[in-house]
């Protein structure tokens, strides 16, 4: 293995452990279930500031770690 596909290689595992956990832990969608059926959600404060909340950084983590990991994966296909 050269040097680039080790740090690759590296980037990518960080990438995947950091999805893991961001995805794990997020609560289920038993709250947004709740918004559905008239139970608040979107008009509450949390609603309107959810991406100031720590399940908003969770969402932004997971979705930023998924657009690298398969960043770094499509790289990883052309490095040889």
């Amino acid at each position: 293995m050269s040097t680039i596909q080790v740090i690759l290689t590296i980037l990518l595992m960080a990438a995947s452990l950091v999805m893991i956990v961001s995805v794990l832990l997020q609560k289920g969608d038993a709250e947004a279930m709740s918004s559905i059926t008239g139970g608040g959600g979107t008009n509450s404060f949390f609603g309107k500031n959810k991406s100031k909340t720590m399940q908003g950084r969770l969402a932004a983590a997971t979705k930023t770690a998924s657009i690298v990991f398969v960043v770094l994966c499509m790289v990883m296909i052309f490095v040889k």
